[in-house]
């Protein structure tokens, strides 16, 4: 069930996944390719090699029957004579039985030998020195050994010419080339059948690792502690630690919606239970149950919003976005919206924010923050009590004071502040939800800014410190 639900899943709009080859294939291939690469150039080098030495062999035989043949040119009487030595023309023979051609001539005067046999320049070859050369003879390709002599008494030169066709020549080679090319196969073959194991064998604690992962969904209840996988490869560590922190922040975000649950329905159940009885009683004509039902609903109006606020406020995932903000318009705008408690209650509130001081920051978040410590140091200051709130630039960013000059409150009850549902010791006398600095502590932490509470004897004194770079000025 978990399975196909998994795929319908992966297959939805907008998170299609396109099927990529499988690691161990991709893991093979880019093994492989290299081998193989390496391989086509060791190929070729191989031929271009084999294609020396062949030559460089065969060119040694074919020089050794040149030098065998002109040291039988002789004067006799003055006059050239030549033995054309057997064993010359049998160090040419071969299995492929490659003909052998010769020419010997003195000046432009045939000797000996085959007349249409290509001819050199005499002047284009050094003395005593073989020279090989490619040719066609009888439309066939040659390969011609050839020297020139210089005999006494003979004024012109002798050039001796050997010559023999390449069918042997190429028939060695294609043997090289094909026992290399088998070689190589036969290597490439052998790396395919070793890397395939070596791999299963790599892949071993990943296979372990999910594995370790896929177990987790078998269960009825979903199991958020770190991974057991055993020991890991150094490449791996980075993944199971990431996935043991999203395990973790998965964890702390569903123990948090309990318990803001758990507490959202404990403080909601008492008005509820208090609007139950006001409408039992208005039904059986109280004269007071109207107000009493009016209070309860505006209790419970306040309560929802604090609950929403606070949801807003601890949302999960990045930093928001932020915005240049103007510190002066936002506090007037929180004081316009308590400026009816606070006449209510007989406080007053003073403002000290010089015009365009503009930092970037999260206006909702900020708005948040204001309003509900402004609540507070109107709600539990006395009557005819004075509220001030002082903004600042400081360094990169701003600093701003919420001061009253009520109570205070005892040191024990510091330590508790922020902390949800919390009622304080001064408090029991004030309605509210017990959510507001803990409201303003987590909207502070999605800021990055820090806050200090502290006695200021009399009153309270909450210093925000926001971080980030001061925005231009706004228009004016």
């Amino acid at each position: 069930m978990g399975g196909r639900e998994g795929e319908r899943a992966g297959t939805a709009p907008g998170n299609a996944r396109g099927q990529a080859l499988a690691l161990r294939t991709r893991l093979l291939a880019a093994m492989l390719a290299p081998l193989i690469g390496i391989a086509v150039l060791l190929g070729l080098a191989g031929a271009t090699l084999i294609a020396d030495v062949v030559r460089r062999t065969n060119d040694r035989v074919l020089g050794g029957a040149l030098g065998a043949i002109a040291e039988t040119v002789q004067v006799e009487r003055g006059e050239v004579t030549m033995d054309l030595p057997a064993a010359a023309f049998g160090m040419l023979e071969n299995s492929e039985r490659d003909n052998v051609y010769y020419r010997i001539a003195v000046g432009d005067r045939l000797l000996t030998g085959y007349a249409d046999l290509s001819a050199p320049r005499p002047a284009d070859l050094a003395l005593d020195t073989p020279r090989f050369r490619y040719a066609s003879y009888n439309d066939q390709p040659i390969r011609i050994a050839e020297v020139r002599r210089s005999l006494p008494r003979i004024a012109q030169p002798v050039v001796v010419q050997v010559a023999e066709t390449l069918d042997g020549r190429h028939a060695l080679q294609r043997k090289l080339l094909i026992a290399l090319l088998v070689g190589e196969i036969l290597l490439v073959g052998v790396a395919m059948l070793l890397i395939r194991p070596a791999l299963a064998w790599s892949l071993k604690p990943l296979s372990r690792l999910r594995g370790a992962v896929a177990a987790r969904d078998t269960r009825a209840t979903p199991d958020l502690s770190p991974l057991d996988t055993g020991p890991l490869p150094i490449e791996l560590m980075p993944l199971a630690q990431a996935f043991d922190h999203l395990l973790a922040r998965l964890d702390a975000a569903t123990a948090g919606m309990r318990r803001f649950t758990a507490d959202a329905s404990h403080q909601m159940r008492t008005p509820l239970a208090v609007l139950k009885l006001q409408v039992t009683l208005a039904r059986r004509g109280e004269p007071t149950a109207l107000g009493e039902i009016a209070d309860a609903a505006d209790r419970l109006e306040h309560l929802v919003k604090q609950l929403l606020a606070l949801a807003r406020a601890e949302e999960t995932g990045s930093s928001p976005p932020f915005e240049r903000v103007d510190l002066r318009e936002v506090a007037i705008a929180v004081i316009n919206r308590r400026i009816a408690q606070a006449i209510e209650t007989g406080v007053e509130v003073h403002l000290d924010a010089p015009k365009a001081l503009a930092i970037a920051s999260h206006r909702t978040l900020l708005f948040e923050i204001l309003s509900n410590l402004l609540d507070n140091a109107i709600r539990y200051n006395r009557r005819g009590g004075q509220v001030s709130i002082v903004a600042e630039g400081s360094g990169e960013g701003a600093v701003v004071i919420v001061a009253d000059d009520g109570p205070g409150l005892p040191e024990g009850d510091l330590a508790r502040l922020g902390q949800r549902f919390t009622r304080l010791s001064t408090s029991r006398d004030s309605e509210g939800s017990g959510l507001g600095f803990a409201i303003v502590r987590s909207a502070a932490e999605r800021l990055g800014a820090t806050m200090t509470v502290e006695n200021s004897r009399p009153g309270l004194r909450v210093t925000l410190v926001l971080p980030g770079s001061k925005a231009t000025p706004p228009p004016v």
